[in-house]
């Protein structure tokens, strides 16, 4: 099937991959993905419901973490099917058109991820640095403006990626690294001139991930800078606290990133399944630990899921 000459125009299907060299495992792999699936579907669906319905919690901070734990719903709704599809029913084989639309929807959400939390950073700013002027700087409006926004710009970002790979000519082997569709995967395929491809990826993930991550760090600068100047020990640590669970996340998004990214680089020698592991690490964890960071550190959300546990 890989000698085989395909166009884009013959919407040439691709083979999904689960583990290689351990296929006979791959069911066990299934049950620990599946134990993942539900930590994040709940969890997260859990702090929607518990967000909506505590009055407490109707402000900024917890607007944004909405958007997060929404966003972390799309990440895991949108691998779930070929995931589902390889480990649990061994089917491999997926339409380029549902290929495409699985890559679009995962670059989605993972750009709309670190948009979302350089909003949440810049929540922190304000609250930490100026907060007299929090009430009026973060309005109900504005939360919602800036989540459109990080919507918009991670929408126009995307959208021309399935456009720019469908022009291409495919006719080199159609097998993929994964058990779903992502770009840097599916960009090693044409056998045509990639070159525009390569150079607008590169141009979005440093404008986007780049871009985000630079300012978040500003954003940190800043608030230490400003919690230095508190005189009390006990009054640093209160306000530094506040900051955990954003930096948590922003630990748990960005750090399985650059290790799939400099694994990808220096790591080509290893076994094929550590960079399938890691990619999975990058693509799971995140959506998984989410809910449970904020469930710990948030009193509210850990006072209200007590209740729905305990069925008071």
């Amino acid at each position: 099937m890989g000698g085989e000459d395909h166009n884009s125009s013959g919407l040439p299907p691709f083979i999904l991959t689960g583990l290689p060299g351990m296929e006979t495992s791959q069911h066990w792999l299934f049950l620990l993905l599946g134990v993942l699936y539900t930590i994040s579907i709940v969890g997260n669906a859990l702090i929607l419901f518990i967000i909506k319905e505590e009055q407490s919690l109707h402000q900024p901070m917890y607007y944004f973490l909405s958007l997060l734990s929404g966003n972390d719903l799309g990440v895991s709704f949108s691998t779930l099917p070929t995931v589902l599809a390889v480990f649990c029913f061994h089917l491999r084989e997926i339409s380029f058109n549902s290929c495409m639309s699985q890559m679009f929807f995962i670059h989605l959400f993972s750009f709309m991820e670190s948009g979302i939390l350089l909003a949440m950073s810049f929540d922190r700013y304000v609250a930490i640095c100026n907060p007299l002027r929090y009430s009026t700087v973060l309005t109900d409006a504005r939360v919602v403006w800036m989540g459109v926004c990080v919507f918009l710009r991670s929408f126009c970002m995307i959208f021309p990626l399935p456009f720019l790979l469908k022009r291409l000519p495919f006719c080199k082997a159609n097998v993929l690294s994964h058990a779903y569709c992502l770009h840097p995967d599916l960009i090693r395929l044409p056998c045509g001139d990639t070159s525009i491809n390569n150079i607008f990826g590169l141009s979005i993930v440093i404008s986007t991930f780049g871009l985000d991550s630079a300012l978040i760090l500003l954003s940190y600068v800043l608030i230490l800078h400003s919690v230095l100047a508190i005189a009390s020990r006990e009054e640093r640590l209160k306000t530094l606290n506040t900051c955990v669970s954003h930096l948590c996340a922003v630990l748990i998004f960005y750090v399985p990133k650059v290790g799939v990214s400099m694994f990808a680089r220096y790591g080509r020698h290893a076994p094929h399944y550590v960079h399938t592991l890691l990619s999975l690490i990058y693509l799971f964890v995140p959506p998984m630990l989410n809910p449970v960071i904020y469930s710990i550190k948030t009193k509210e959300i850990r006072r209200r899921l007590s209740k729905i546990l305990l069925g008071t």
